[in-house]
Formats: structure tokens, sequence, C-alpha cells
């Protein structure tokens, strides 16, 4: 982390006192939407790294210490790691190694990589991927060398801060590519995600979390048969289910599981993380903050969420695509204030007609930083 990251960090502690994660026993989880790698991506951080490698230590500087400041924090690999000489955008993504570790750098903590560009190099990049971040030493889930491997680390379960939670991921299928040598890629089925969770509890996670790869790409509202899946995995008892593929976002709410006396999280979209989209509302995304604490009856609980919103800036007048969180829009070059302002209106208008109990974050607005 350079140094203008290091002093935003310590800034935004220091500002946000008593609403600091660090303030109450408990863990701040965060989840931020699709990391795409378009070819105008790869052709903008190679150029960063002097044309000899892939350079994305500019992407998430400004970002970085929110996701930080988060206890675990998640985010959607939307591309393989293929591996090189060349690289791809799209249709056929495949990214360089140094991507994932940039994302790693900037605090993320665990890789989703059930979506429907897993396949798109097949599934040797498939499975290279997980080899690259295990020796990355990142967190992943939704994709396994084989059956018997998803068989032997499904559930997945992190202990934090004394706290055990179960992370599944799931999508909707692969742009129709099979895999051809048993990859096993974990699909959206009912049963099988229903086994799955029970597994879960079994095995002693105390909150469950469903990150999906769902809903009509561009559309900013959830369809019927997002609502059919998440009604279905409240009722199987999950704690927080976190949606992505539309590369825009959609609302997010609070719904309560009666039959468990407990409040579910439920995001339907968080938008693109990072990408070269070019409409207004693919410009940008969410992060959304999940709080669970232990209460006093010794049980794990969700109990909190919040939002921000973020562009995804192109490197017009900045180093290299940038994530420029709400807080630091004014370090955005003045024609991209535009689009930042385009997104925003967009998205604080979803959020503020059809959001349901989960409100944007109080995040200050840092000036006067020297880089």
């Amino acid at each position: 982390m350079g140094l203008s990251s290091v002093l935003l960090f310590s800034l935004l502690s220091f500002i946000t006192g008593a609403d600091s994660p660090g303030d109450k026993s408990g863990v701040d989880l965060l989840f931020a939407g699709d990391a795409m790698q378009h070819q105008a991506q790869l052709d903008a951080a190679l150029k960063a790294g002097g044309g000899k490698k892939y350079d994305y230590s500019d992407c998430f500087t400004l970002i970085a210490p929110t996701v930080t400041e988060a206890d675990y924090a998640v985010v959607n690999l939307e591309v393989p790691l293929g591996g090189g000489p060349t690289y791809s955008g799209y249709p056929c993504f495949s990214a360089p190694d140094s991507y994932a570790q940039a994302l790693k750098d900037a605090g993320f903590d665990m890789m989703l990589t059930a979506n429907n560009h897993c396949l798109d190099r097949g599934d040797k990049a498939a499975r290279r991927t997980l080899v690259a971040l295990d020796s990355l030493g990142l967190d992943h889930t939704g994709t396994f060398h084989d059956v018997a491997q998803r068989d032997s680390l499904v559930p997945f379960i992190k202990d934090i801060k004394g706290i055990k939670f179960a992370f599944l991921n799931y999508t909707y299928g692969t742009n129709g590519i099979e895999p051809r040598d048993g990859m096993e890629v974990a699909l959206i089925d009912r049963e099988r995600m229903a086994a799955e969770i029970k597994e879960a509890r079994e095995a002693g996670a105390e909150i469950i979390v469903t990150a999906i790869h769902w809903g009509v790409e561009y559309v900013l509202r959830e369809n019927a048969n997002q609502r059919s899946l998440a009604d279905f995995l409240v009722d199987q008892g999950v704690d927080l289910i976190i949606g992505g593929h539309p590369h825009v976002i959609q609302p997010m709410e609070i719904v309560r599981n009666e039959k468990e006396g407990k409040d579910v999280l439920v995001v339907y979209s968080l938008g693109n993380l990072i990408s070269n989209m070019k409409t207004n509302d693919t410009r940008g995304g969410a992060l959304v903050r999940a709080r669970v604490e232990r209460g006093d009856d010794g049980v794990a609980r969700f109990v909190h969420a919040d939002y921000d919103t973020f562009l995804s800036a192109k490197p017009e007048g900045l180093p290299n695509f940038m994530v420029v969180p709400s807080w630091a829009v004014t370090k955005l070059p003045g024609a991209q204030r535009g689009h930042w302002e385009l997104f925003d209106r967009s998205a604080t208008r979803i959020f503020n007609t059809y959001n349901k109990g989960v409100e944007r974050a109080n995040y200050p607005e840092i000036k006067n930083i020297k880089e």
C-alpha cells in the first residue's frame, strides 16, 4: 500500500470514530461485485508495466482503505487466470496472475469463481486459476478440479474472530461451455444447494453466506426467478445472500426469517467492481458491508448492513483504470466526474426507491491527500 493509501486509511479510521468496526465485538464482511478484465484493461496494465509486465498497482489504491478495514472481503473474480503468454478480453476472458495479486494487495481475502465466464478458456485454465489463487494465498470457492474436490472442500468454512462462516458460491451457467475433463462448477441446483447448506450447519457454520451469479444483464431490478431463489435460500436458513452478474446494481433488502427468528441480508446485484463497460449504469457498482455479532445468548447473527457506491474510472487523465469510491470523487478528472454523477444518480434512485433496511454508509469525503 502506498503512502497516500496509508494516510487515507488512517484518516478514515479516525474520522469515522464510533462507527469503526473495531468498536464492538463482531465481524465486518465486505462484498464487491464483478472484477472484469476487458482488452482495454489489459492494454492499460501492460502500458503501466512498461510493456514488460501487467501492472495493476494503481487500480485499487483508493478503495483499499475501505476493503482492508473489513475483517474479511469477498469479490467475484469473473475471469480465468489463463497463464499467458497472451491474454484476452471479451468474449473469452483470460487475465494474468498479477490481476489477482492486485486484488489481494487491495485487501480482498476471497475470490468467488462460479460465474458464466469461469470456463472461457476451458478446463485447463479453470484449473490453473485455482492453482494460482492457492499460490497467492487467496481463499476461493465455486469451482473445483473435479467432483471429488468439491465433495471434500464444500462447505468452505472460515473462522473469523471466533465466528464460523460458511461461504457457498453458485452460477446459473457457463455460457454454454461444458467442462470436457471433469472440471466441477457449482451450478444453481436447489436440491444440491439445500444439501450443502445442511452440510455447512452440520460442520459447525454459524453464519452461511451464499453468493449467487444470477439475474438478467443490464436490468436494474431483480426478477421473479431471483426473488424465488432468494426466498428458497432464506427458508433453508442462509444468513447472507450476495448476488452478481447483471453488471449493474440492483436493490438490496433485509428480510425476516420468521421460522428461525432472524434477519437475512439479500443483495440482488453489486454491479461491476472494475471493467471497461461503457453505458452509464455499468460504469460502477456498490460495496456492501455486513455486520455479524455474537449476542448475549451466545448466538452469532447478522445485525446490520450498509453500502457505498463507486466509479470504475478509465485511464483518461489517470494512470490506469481505477476504482474511485464516492468519498474520493475529487480524484476524478473533470470529464469523468460527469460519468460518476450519471452512474451514482441512477444507482441512488434505485436504492432509495427499493432498498429495505440497507442505507448508504457514512463514509467521509477525504480531501487534500497528497499523492
